[in-house]
């Protein structure tokens, strides 16, 4: 049979005590082994995905873009070096350049950036004569306003004034006198607006360049088929209807520019372009 071993005591202490403090000397010996055992042990790190480091350079460089440019934004929105000093506008014919200024001062309390077409439209939507409006934004601080306006085409007597109209027979404005407004008279007043006839006559007047219709003095109509104009040195044009207008403007211009003849011709008929006729009398 094996024979048990036995504790063997210390000098001077019984073999048990000496058995106890063995294993608590062991118990704090057996951290440090296993520290050595994990320094000899070598841990091997595999290389991130390269898809994987893609991923995060790219959310990386998304939050540094998006950040720079939301500083970008509010310093261009916020910063009094745009703010709107100077105001400049251009194609004003009928529109009082004052009141034209007088109404986009609000806008000099904004930058540049924070203004648009619509603003501008918006402050001249109570000037009858504008159409539209173009902006373009000069750096630092000016704004330049483009002022697109109806064209008038004619004028009506109302009262001891004339009227200016466009086309449809909307107001763009007044002339102090008769001679002031380089543009035919439509005969019945503002009352004319609602005739038979109007749309004819303006429609006419509009297809006509504008050297032509300053010369023109009176335009008349009894019918749609009879649009008739006179010009300021007192010969007349039968046009007819309001058919290829655009053809017969051109006939129509194209013998206001031959030389007088004698006898001088006394009326230009145009009602068919093909074959326009002249009349003495």
């Amino acid at each position: 049979m094996a024979s048990k071993k036995r504790p063997v005591a210390r000098a001077g202490k019984p073999a048990s005590e000496s058995l106890g403090e063995d294993i608590i000397t062991a118990q704090k010996d057996a951290p440090e082994a296993r520290e050595d055992s994990a320094k000899g042990s070598q841990v091997v790190s595999f290389p991130e995905p390269p898809r994987r480091r893609r991923r995060r350079h790219a959310l990386i460089g998304a939050a540094v873009t998006f950040t720079v440019i939301l500083l970008v934004m509010v310093l261009v929105i916020f910063t009094p070096l745009l703010q709107i000093r100077t105001i400049t506008v251009e194609g004003t014919r009928l529109s009082a350049s004052e009141n034209v200024y007088l109404a986009l001062e609000p806008l000099k309390d904004r930058t540049l950036v924070q203004v648009s077409e619509s603003d501008a439209r918006h402050l001249l939507k109570d000037l009858p004569a504008v159409k539209n409006v173009e902006t373009v934004a000069v750096p630092p601080s000016t704004l330049q306003v483009t002022v697109h306006e109806y064209i008038p085409v004619a004028v009506l007597e109302q009262g001891k004034s004339f009227v200016l109209i466009d086309e449809t027979g909307r107001k763009l404005g007044s002339a102090k006198d008769r001679a002031s407004a380089k543009l035919p008279l439509i005969e019945g007043g503002t009352a004319a607006v609602n005739s038979d006839v109007f749309s004819s006559v303006t429609s006419v007047l509009a297809s006509l360049p504008e050297e032509v219709l300053s010369r023109l003095k009176h335009a008349s109509a009894k019918s749609v088929d009879s649009v008739q104009l006179r010009l300021e040195d007192g010969r007349r044009v039968f046009w007819g209807s309001a058919d290829e207008n655009a053809a017969k403007a051109r006939v129509l211009q194209a013998l206001l520019q031959e030389p007088r003849s004698d006898p001088p011709v006394t009326e230009f008929d145009v009602s068919t372009p093909e074959r326009p006729v002249t009349r003495i009398e």
